[in-house]
């Protein structure tokens, strides 16, 4: 629903993720989720904190086909919702992500950066898995890979969804899951992974 996909997220009316060129619309009141945070949002409604969720699922975006886009692919969404959560939980809870997923030599950086439905938001980078952080194709000489986005819960999103800012907090994160495969297994074309081609799906 256009609700828990936008208003509940605190993404204002004004914003781009809400025009046609980017969101698939039914109607008015009926859209094809762009992230799995819609599902954060009913959780939220529903649940009394703590609360520790992983929502996986498939979005819509109104993307031409390419090599890196897709208008259907696959994220998976954390969500923390506690009494005395902060910004360091999030960030040590994502260094061990990394290393799980890339190995236990992994490190991250973060940037800041805007969401609405975070703040303050942030963009985690990954040592470079082929090169060790020295620089190489793979990561266009920067020695760091651009892998998810996080926060920690918007005050006003937890109030919309009847949790008190002021005794909870919690933080976010959101990851693509065809990114991760594109990265770890190093393929070219995204339209790959949807061709039921068994010369490429048996490398796996």
């Amino acid at each position: 629903m256009y609700h828990y996909n936008f208003e509940a997220l605190n993404i204002p009316d004004n914003h781009p993720a809400k025009d046609e060129q980017d969101t698939f619309y039914i109607n008015k009141n009926i859209v094809l989720r762009t992230q799995t945070s819609s599902v954060q949002a009913r959780v939220m409604e529903k649940t009394q904190p703590p609360i520790r969720i992983i929502s996986p699922g498939r979005v819509f975006r109104s993307d031409q086909v390419d090599a890196t886009h897709s208008p259907s692919f696959h994220q998976v969404e954390g969500l923390a919702i506690d009494k005395n959560i902060n910004f360091s939980d999030l960030k040590g809870t994502l260094a061990e992500f990394a290393k799980e997923l890339f190995g236990p030599e992994t490190k991250t950086k973060f940037r800041p950066h805007h969401f609405p439905f975070t703040e303050p938001s942030a963009e985690m980078d990954v040592s470079c898995f082929k090169c060790g952080g020295k620089g190489c194709r793979f990561c266009k000489g920067e020695g760091w890979i651009e892998i998810l986005g996080c926060g920690m819960v918007h005050p006003h999103v937890l109030e919309m969804c009847g949790i008190d800012p002021k005794e909870y907090q919690g933080f976010a994160f959101g990851v693509g899951l065809e990114r991760i495969a594109l990265l770890k297994y190093e393929i070219d074309d995204m339209r790959l992974l949807y061709e039921n081609d068994d010369r490429f799906l048996n490398q796996f």
